[in-house]
C-alpha cells in the first residue's frame, strides 16, 4: 500500500531535485512565453525545479505543497538573486483557495492526489483564479492507470477518462492533450501508468466557458 504522507513526499522529493525539468513545464513555457514579471502557480512544487525553470524565464511564482520540506527544498533550488520573485507555502491546493489572480497554472502530477470529493472545487478554484488569455498544464491520471484498480487508493486520488478531461477544457484555445500509457518506474516501485497531460489557454475575451453552462 502507498502510503502518501508526510514522510513519503518527503523522500520522494529528496530524490527529485538533481533531474530536469518536466517536459509538461518546457512545453508550458514554449507556449506562454517570458512571464516579464507575470504571476504563476506551482502546484505540487516538491524539489521546486519546475518553480526555479519559472523564475528562469521571468516569472514570479507563488508555489504550494503540503510537504514539511516545501519551504526549504523550494528556496534552495531558485538562485538567491532570483528568490525576490518567489513565494513558498506549505499548503495544499484546496487550502490555498481562493487564490490570487494567475496569468499561468502549472501542476504537474499533482491534481491526482486530490480526493474525488474535492476536485471540483479545485478546479472551479483553479480556472477562476486564471487570467484570461492565461496558460495552464496539467497532468491528469488516467482511468487505465494501475493506481486506479487498488481499492485503498480509489477515495484518495482522483483519474479521468480522456473525454471527461476534454470536457474540463470545452471552449479553451490552443488546447493540447497528450496521453501515455506504459509500463514504468514510480517511487513505490514498478507500475502501469496512465496519464493525460493537457496544456492550453483561457479564452482572452474574458468569458470562461464553463461560467456559460
Amino acid at each position: 500500500m502507498v502510503r502518501f504522507d508526510d514522510e513519503h513526499w518527503d523522500a520522494y522529493n529528496a530524490r527529485q531535485g538533481t533531474r530536469p525539468v518536466r517536459d509538461l513545464c518546457r512545453r508550458l513555457l514554449g507556449h506562454a512565453g517570458p512571464g516579464a514579471g507575470r504571476l504563476a502557480l506551482d502546484v505540487g512544487a516538491g524539489a521546486g525545479v519546475e518553480t526555479a525553470a519559472l523564475v528562469n524565464h521571468g516569472w514570479r511564482v507563488l508555489a504550494i505543497d503540503p510537504a514539511p520540506s516545501t519551504v526549504a527544498r523550494v528556496t534552495a533550488a531558485v538562485p538567491r538573486g532570483h528568490r525576490h520573485a518567489i513565494r513558498v507555502r506549505r499548503v495544499g491546493v484546496g487550502a490555498a483557495l481562493p487564490l490570487p489572480d494567475l496569468d499561468l497554472v502549472h501542476a504537474s502530477f499533482a491534481l491526482p492526489f486530490v480526493p474525488p470529493e474535492e476536485f471540483p472545487a479545485v478546479w472551479h478554484g483553479l480556472r477562476s483564479a486564471l487570467c484570461p488569455g492565461g496558460w495552464c498544464a496539467v497532468t491528469f491520471f488516467g482511468r487505465r492507470d494501475q493506481w486506479a484498480a487498488e481499492p485503498d487508493l480509489a477515495d484518495r486520488l482522483t483519474f479521468h477518462d480522456r473525454a471527461t478531461v476534454e470536457e474540463l477544457f470545452a471552449g479553451w484555445e490552443d488546447v493540447d492533450v497528450t496521453e501515455h500509457e506504459a509500463d514504468g518506474p514510480s517511487f513505490g516501485g514498478p507500475k502501469r501508468w496512465h496519464t493525460i497531460e493537457v496544456v492550453a489557454r483561457r479564452p482572452a475575451s474574458g468569458q470562461d466557458p464553463a461560467d456559460t453552462r
